[in-house]
């Protein structure tokens, strides 16, 4: 399995190399760059190292399943809208939660392949992962622990665009700021095609999102260029998908598929949603049940949205995967903040209350 961690350092380093031997001002004692490089010509490095657009070239020679070390105010979206709810859940957890050990340093482990966090300093910081430890060490990545890793396309000149964890990253910018590193798997590098022939085949592979919150087509030069709240609109019927999973369908069958589901629920009206207060615990409860009920009313082979059944989509036979309101998934969401253990609704309901959302 090809894995590559690189870091602006180690590649800017190589393009020096490169560069000042096709210039013949090298020393003959230079050592090799140790990782593949894709850098620019000779004649244009002067020009990438001012432009600062050096550091994109980093990725252009990336193979499918790589593991790269990236800057997450570096990564560009791959869609127009974020469910704020989901995000407002995470940083709820990370500011107000009850867990041993913050949950952001799990999110960041699992998100940077090492599966969770296991001890944590007083003063850790995930944009500095020497301050805690994860369960499993870099290099010794497993399948399991790559799975639920996020995901990025290469683009042209080597530009990242993000096709899979917008909302944990968004969750990290708000928390520690653009300049947190996490590791992101390579889904496909398409760097050497023209930036039409690049967005046609994002299109083929459904890798791109660009309907906005009211199910209009945006360009996908609009597109916002980073993470972050302020670059989002939100999507009040994506947060409700968020909260959706393992109630009324299985997350993880394809990429946007929260956004498919949204779709299916704006444009046509599957499920009564317009006395939902998503202010209110017991009223987003509801909310959430009316929809994954409808969800899970739906025949296997129903087309959803853009020719996606409900099957392709994860919809689950039974309700809350066959078990009591009281309990599995949905009990779980229902839990207030006043337990020791609440749910996710909870969280992002308290962090809306504490912050004027």
């Amino acid at each position: 399995m090809p894995l590559t961690t690189r870091t602006a350092f180690t590649t800017l380093a190589a393009f020096a190399l490169v560069g000042a031997s096709a210039l013949g001002t090298a020393s003959t004692a230079a050592a090799a760059p140790t990782t593949r490089v894709c850098g620019p010509s000779a004649g244009s490095l002067a020009e990438l190292l001012s432009s600062g657009s050096a550091l994109d070239y980093q990725y252009r020679c990336a193979q499918t399943g790589d593991l790269l070390d990236v800057r997450i105010g570096d990564v560009r979206a791959t869609q127009p809208s974020l469910g704020y709810d989901e995000v407002y859940y995470k940083l709820g957890r990370y500011t107000l939660g009850k867990d041993t050990i913050n949950k952001k340093f799990d999110d960041w482990c699992e998100a940077n392949g090492q599966v969770k966090a296991v001890s944590v300093t007083p003063a850790a910081k995930i944009a500095d992962p020497g301050s805690f430890t994860c369960e499993l060490p870099v290099g010794q990545e497993t399948a399991d622990s790559i799975a639920p890793m996020k995901t990025v396309v290469v683009g042209p000149a080597g530009k990242l665009y993000l096709t899979d964890g917008h909302h944990t990253l968004t969750s990290f910018y708000e928390t520690e700021g653009p300049d947190v590193h996490v590791r992101l798997r390579v889904l496909g590098n398409l760097s050497a095609l023209s930036v039409n022939d690049f967005w046609a085949e994002m299109h083929k592979n459904g890798w791109v999102w660009n309907r906005d919150v009211n199910g209009k087509e945006v360009a996908v030069d609009t597109l916002p260029a980073g993470v972050g709240l302020a670059n989002f609109a939100d999507d009040k019927y994506r947060s409700l998908m968020y909260f959706a999973r393992d109630i009324g369908f299985t997350a993880g069958t394809i990429p946007f598929q929260e956004f498919y589901w949204g779709a299916w629920l704006r444009d046509k009206d599957a499920a009564d949603i317009s006395g939902w207060n998503p202010r209110d615990l017991t009223s987003y409860l509801d909310t959430v049940k009316r929809v994954t009920k409808a969800q899970t009313a739906l025949p296997t082979g129903t087309v959803v949205d853009s020719g996606f059944t409900a099957g392709q989509l994860g919809a689950l036979a039974q309700w809350n995967d066959g078990k009591a309101e009281g309990k599995g998934e949905f009990a779980k969401l229902s839990v207030p903040y006043s337990d020791a253990k609440p749910g996710k609704i909870a969280y992002a309901l308290e962090y809306k209350a504490a912050h004027g959302k």
